[in-house]
């Protein structure tokens, strides 16, 4: 008896056409059945942001002739593309969601913004194993060669292993050719974030406007983080939750006097 292919959902934050979601198109292709729903058009930065005050277009594209699989051009947002994913185009739930790969890095606070990952948690919310995929190199000629054997190992390790509930991966890939690649490393969220600033200008017109500006600081000495890993040469592997309860100051809440 033939076991049944897992169903796999591949989703994106940069557009159907990206060629990071081409490079992880292929490589679950020989893991399972796939179903591509994503963006129409880049999405980067939009967090969880979800389509509440417009209409959603979804309609089946043709991006290679030569593929088999199926795949949907979405007007919303990567969380939207996962939603009508699976409420309105697959017939059953998919054994996996991936996202990805993204063009540039969605390690430590990135992941707070990052519409890839907001994909991998919708999907994590919806009860469905997902990972999240990013190469540290933000140019549309980004090399993603180097990606397809971690992204493989990691895929083919979850859909044997399944995921808590709850949990969801963020993979981080170093921009190295694969021969500098040093391996794969288990870490925390690093404590680092933008320090930001707004360039202040004004347009031809007399109207002022604002570029967002800033750069990123690691403020964390460890050496159990995604940044250090990857900083080291190593792919990073963080589990990350979607519950944002602050469990250990649960106790010290309640004695709070808030009923006085």
């Amino acid at each position: 008896m033939t076991k049944k292919k897992p169903l796999i959902l591949v989703t994106n934050d940069d557009g159907i056409t990206a060629p990071g979601i081409r490079t992880l198109i292929e490589v679950m292709k020989e893991l399972g059945d796939v179903v591509v729903v994503a963006p129409d058009s880049p999405q980067s930065g939009m967090g969880h942001a979800i389509t509440i005050s417009d209409t959603l277009f979804c309609e089946q594209v043709t991006i290679k002739e030569n593929y088999k699989h199926k795949e949907y051009s979405c007007s919303g947002t990567p969380a939207d593309c996962v939603k009508i994913a699976t409420q309105e185009i697959l017939h059953r739930k998919p054994d996996l969601c991936v996202s990805g790969i993204n063009h540039g890095s969605n390690s430590s606070i990135n992941v707070i913004y990052s519409g890839t990952m907001s994909a991998a948690v919708e999907a994590g919310v919806e009860g469905i194993p997902a990972i999240g995929f990013s190469l540290l190199d933000y140019s549309l000629n980004a090399d993603f060669e180097p990606a397809r054997k971690y992204v493989k190992a990691i895929t083919k390790n979850v859909i044997k292993n399944g995921l808590p509930k709850g949990v969801v991966l963020n993979v981080n890939i170093p921009k190295l050719k694969a021969s500098e690649i040093k391996g794969m490393k288990v870490c925390r969220q690093a404590n680092a974030q933008w320090e930001e600033e707004f360039d202040k200008r004004t347009n031809p017109q007399g109207r002022e406007y604002y570029w967002l500006t800033g750069k990123f600081v690691n403020k964390d000495k460890g050496e159990d983080t995604d940044e250090w890993a990857l900083e080291k040469g190593y792919v990073s592997v963080v589990p990350v939750q979607f519950d944002l309860t602050a469990h250990h100051f649960l106790d010290d809440l309640n004695n709070w006097e808030l009923n006085d």
